[in-house]
């Protein structure tokens, strides 16, 4: 019974972040499923696979970095808007490719046509896809709070180790600690003073 406590205890927060991801991408694949149908059925617009794909990705993408920006990875470090936003669609973007690759692979090299199929190869896609975002979004996206700086330059993440557990935030960004409850650097008060009556 321990051993399943600790196991629960260690993997509640994993099993929430999946279960709100869960969520948020339920309601983005419907919105893709709904419009991308919409787009390239010949009761609609008629348009082509690939294209209705990517047209309804782009929606359902922008609804998807609302929601978990401000639902799912509320409690992880904020590190701007405009970066987020690039690398979200970004990362959307590869995993566009990958839904597009198995669209693709059922309708020209398979010549499997009809609506069947095309949601068939759309489901398969977009289950690979997702498993590469939830990893992808957590890895460069949404930081966790005690994160190294992101590079100004590339927008990434640091390469510098993690850092020690206890920390201060200042600016809304995490200061490393000694493990004594104050930034690096910093000296207590008595080290100040002794320090100033030796010199």
């Amino acid at each position: 019974m321990k051993l399943l406590s600790r196991l629960r205890h260690r993997f509640e927060h994993l099993v929430r972040e999946l279960a709100k991801f869960g969520s948020v991408g339920a309601i983005a694949f419907v919105i893709t499923m709904v419009l991308s149908n919409a787009l390239h059925n010949e009761a609609g617009l008629g348009m082509g696979p690939l294209s209705s794909n990517a047209i309804a990705t782009v929606v359902a993408t922008t609804f998807s970095y609302v929601a978990n920006r401000y639902w799912t990875f509320r409690h992880r470090d904020r590190t701007g808007l405009g970066r987020e936003y690039v690398l979200f669609f970004a990362l959307n973007g590869v995993g566009l490719v990958i839904t597009q690759l198995f669209i693709g692979f059922v309708h020209y090299v398979l010549g499997l046509h009809g609506p069947l199929f095309y949601n068939a190869a759309l489901i398969l896609g977009t289950g690979a896809a997702t498993l590469f975002r939830f990893w992808s979004y957590k890895k460069w996206v949404f930081l966790p709070v005690e994160a190294a700086q992101v590079d100004p330059h590339s927008g990434l993440p640091g390469t510098a180790p993690a850092e020690p557990a206890a920390s201060e935030r200042v600016n809304g960004r995490s200061l490393p600690s000694h493990g004594l409850g104050r930034p690096i650097g910093e000296q207590p008060a008595e080290g100040r003073a002794e320090f100033t009556r030796s010199h």
